[in-house]
């Protein structure tokens, strides 16, 4: 960061902590990017606060890699969170994965307490559930959540109930100990999880303890849940009820640290792991506004984000930005913020946003789309280049899986494989954000805009240096049927005989 927006924050602040709401929520479900109902009125006042990113996306169209990649600043395709059993396929980390995050990655918990941080994860971790990937052993102070989502319920013979955390230990399973009817819908979780967001932060004030909480609450992801007092309350069904409750759990969270004195001292954003999941759609599915498909896709709808940063006295009120942003940027801007330098022996792909956010400029950057192992987009400027197509199977498409409900675009949402590495299908975001209308092949725009996207992939590929795969082999042998606590709780169950296979990823 430049003299003079250091000087701007160390002037006002004995020292900056760290709050990121992760959530699964699409670009379009927020007042502040247009969604009529105005059911967001906490975000859209964090927004009028601080300052909206417009630009802003996630590093992979699914949740384990965007979570990997937000706490590495690195593209999944680098921190082994992306898969080989097949060409760019989506993957994730379900209970039956063997791999996880490896030891070799340094994430941003892990740098921030050579700074003195507390750092605290709530809600889902989704790195891998096998004892070396606990986010304890990768630093992490405290945990409170779970490894994988709320799936469920499960029988615990065939599958095994998820496991909820305290720090090392469970202290009980999800549908057992941890109620949600999937009938109604009704779940007390995101209220426990904000009473622990609440708690810690007052903990730290009261040591004037520096701390990063990543607050990761997982309500929005189907089966959509919200407590019995949002229930019915939203136009939007039981989606718009979590997104509601998210809401005025995130205007909570803001209102303590202003109470407590501590919100100048604070920088806290808002952004969200992938698009909207249209597949939940409409009862469980959120909005991506209009972009084109959502969540498993490399289309807009997949990969930009609602962003919003609030730091109050640091970060001008109702300011709007147009930078290219990307969740890995949150690491190297953190680090940042607390004086330490991103690690120098390893590629780093987030950039430090801090002259955008408080001098206003626009940093050239390129955004890459990656599917799995295969890039399959880059976006420079507001021209976006296709190399890649594809939204889903035939096959899957035919069983009703549909990722791009309603929008058919002939020759870009495509339910094979389509490769463009000679000529890429090009967009201008500009004008066409909804990605409807390529450019002429033949057209000058197209000629000078791939002129200078090409220069950019050539250099982006020279510097790729893929990590080992860590989303390739599955075992029901390690699923969560003994985690650590389980024995205090008599909720340990017999795992089956170890028969490690090829994980099968069909999109």
């Amino acid at each position: 960061v430049g003299p003079e927006a250091l000087s701007l924050w160390k002037s006002k602040s004995t020292f900056t902590s760290f709050g990121v709401f992760f959530l699964q929520m699409g670009w379009g479900d927020l007042g502040a990017f247009g969604e009529p109902s105005k059911e967001t009125p906490n975000l859209d006042q964090m927004a009028s606060e601080g300052m909206l990113f417009l630009d802003f996306y996630t590093a992979n169209p699914l949740c384990s890699p965007s979570r990997a990649a937000l706490l590495t600043g690195r593209l999944p395709v680098r921190n082994g969170f992306y898969t080989t059993n097949a060409h760019a396929r989506n993957a994730y980390t379900p209970q039956d994965i063997v791999g996880g995050i490896p030891d070799s990655e340094l994430l941003l918990p892990e740098l921030l307490k050579k700074a003195g941080y507390i750092n605290k994860i709530i809600g889902k971790w989704h790195l891998g559930h096998r004892p070396q990937f606990h986010p304890l052993k990768h630093g992490f102070d405290e945990w409170f959540g779970s490894p994988n989502c709320h799936f469920g319920p499960f029988d615990n013979r065939a599958l095994p109930n998820i496991p909820v955390y305290r720090d090392w230990e469970m202290i009980g399973r999800y549908y057992e100990d941890f109620k949600i009817d999937l009938k109604t819908g009704e779940a007390n979780l995101t209220q426990i999880y904000l009473q622990e967001a609440l708690d810690f932060i007052s903990k730290q004030q009261a040591s004037q303890q520096p701390f990063f909480l990543y607050w990761a609450i997982d309500a929005t992801h189907a089966p959509v849940y919200a407590s019995k007092h949002f229930l019915g309350t939203s136009q939007r069904g039981l989606y718009g009820d979590a997104v509601r409750e998210i809401d005025d759990s995130i205007g909570k969270i803001l209102k303590h640290l202003q109470k407590l004195g501590i919100s100048e001292n604070t920088f806290v954003f808002f952004t969200s792991d992938n698009g909207a999941a249209l597949i939940s759609a409409p009862k469980e599915g959120g909005s991506n506004g209009r972009f084109l498909c959502g969540k498993q896709t490399t289309f807009e709808g997949g990969m930009r984000e609602p962003a919003i940063a609030w730091w109050p006295g640091h970060i001008p009120a109702g300011g709007v930005s147009h930078q290219l942003g990307n969740v890995m940027d949150l690491f190297t801007t953190s680090l940042s913020l607390a004086g330490l330098q991103p690690p120098s022996d390893r590629q780093i792909d987030g950039i430090d946003l801090l002259p955008a956010i408080l001098q206003g400029k626009l940093i050239d950057r390129p955004i890459f789309y990656y599917r799995g192992n295969e890039m399959m987009a880059v976006r420079v400027g507001l021209y976006k280049a296709h190399y890649w197509t594809w939204s889903n199977s035939w096959e899957e498409y035919s069983k009703g899986i549909d990722f791009c409900p309603g929008q058919n675009v002939s020759g870009v949402t495509t339910h094979t494989q389509e490769e463009h590495t000679t000529l890429p299908l090009l967009f201008h975001l500009g004008r066409d954000p909804g990605e409807k209308y390529p450019l002429s092949f033949a057209s000058d725009e197209y000629q000078g805009a791939m002129e200078r996207i090409s220069v950019v992939v050539q250099q982006h590929k020279v510097t790729m240096v893929p990590g080992e795969p860590q989303l390739n082999v599955c075992d029901k042998a390690v699923m969560n049927w003994s985690p650590p606590g389980c024995e205090k709780l008599g909720k340990c169950l017999k795992p089956p005989k170890s028969d490690p296979k090829k994980c099968f990823w069909p999109h």
